[in-house]
């Protein structure tokens, strides 16, 4: 919970920066096809949705124009179609829906070693990346056009994203589920942005600090909570991040408010 409270964020920062929400929802659906093989075929769990949502961002990459990728229509149709084979897996398998369908909830308690290697593979592939890169995905984010006149590689940077996204989901979704993945991934990184406009912190490198520190916060504290009271870990984590969420807006207000 640590390791993915302050790392799944700064994955959150590239989707709302690249405006991918939509194939967010897609890599979800992604990975109850992925659960569907891989309880159908008697495969490990995480690296089935792995190799699922790879196979699905390649194709989309492959599909989408190469001067401006855009998923948004065709991540509804192909999530549409996930649904429709993870359907069709499951009736001819015999396996019962409730197994494939636990994945949309996900736990912390249920990761194995191998699982929590991943895990720690993965969030040191982001961090590495960002931290090298951090420039490039800079002039990325500003303007995709600029950055590509200047001699930047846009293309293989978005790939790169892209795919580092779709791993990152298809381990949150065993960790925390569909419904709460948003608790790591996307409110930590509203949360820093609201405190960033409300303190006049501006900056790439802040936001991406920021939304690690208030991740890891709401992982951490959330996980102790749930042990304490007994409740379920991923509840108290997504209340808490929503409360950090409501924070970082009334800051952002009250700052608006006291300027006029």
């Amino acid at each position: 919970m640590i390791i993915s409270g302050a790392v799944f964020p700064v994955c959150g920062v590239m989707v709302l920066r690249l405006n991918l929400v939509p194939m967010r929802y897609m890599l979800m659906h992604g990975v109850i096809l992925g659960g569907a093989i891989s309880l159908s075929l008697h495969l490990p769990m995480i690296p089935s949705t792995l190799a699922v949502n790879l196979i699905l961002v390649l194709f989309m990459l492959f599909t989408s124009s190469k001067k401006r990728p855009n998923f948004s229509g065709g991540s509804a149709a192909t999530m549409v179609l996930s649904m429709a084979l993870a359907s069709l897996i499951m009736h001819i398998s015999d396996v019962p829906a409730k197994d494939t369908l636990d994945l949309l909830w996900g736990s912390p308690f249920a990761l194995t070693k191998s699982d929590l290697i991943i895990l720690c593979e993965i969030s040191v592939i982001l961090l590495l990346y960002v931290i090298i890169n951090f420039h490039n995905i800079q002039n990325i984010f500003y303007n995709q056009e600029i950055a590509a006149s200047s001699g930047i590689n846009v293309r293989l940077h978005y790939t790169v994203m892209v795919i580092i996204i779709a791993l990152v989901i298809a381990v949150a979704m065993k960790l925390l589920g569909a419904f709460l993945i948003d608790a790591l991934l996307i409110l930590p990184v509203l949360s820093a942005a609201g405190l960033q406009k409300a303190f006049r912190k501006n900056g790439l490198k802040k936001l991406f600090i920021l939304s690690s520190i208030s991740g890891f916060i709401i992982s951490t504290a959330g996980y102790i909570t749930a042990v304490m009271t007994n409740l379920p870990p991923t509840a108290a984590i997504a209340l808490l991040a929503g409360i950090f969420f409501v924070i970082g807006k009334a800051a952002n207000l009250l700052k608006n408010r006291s300027k006029k």
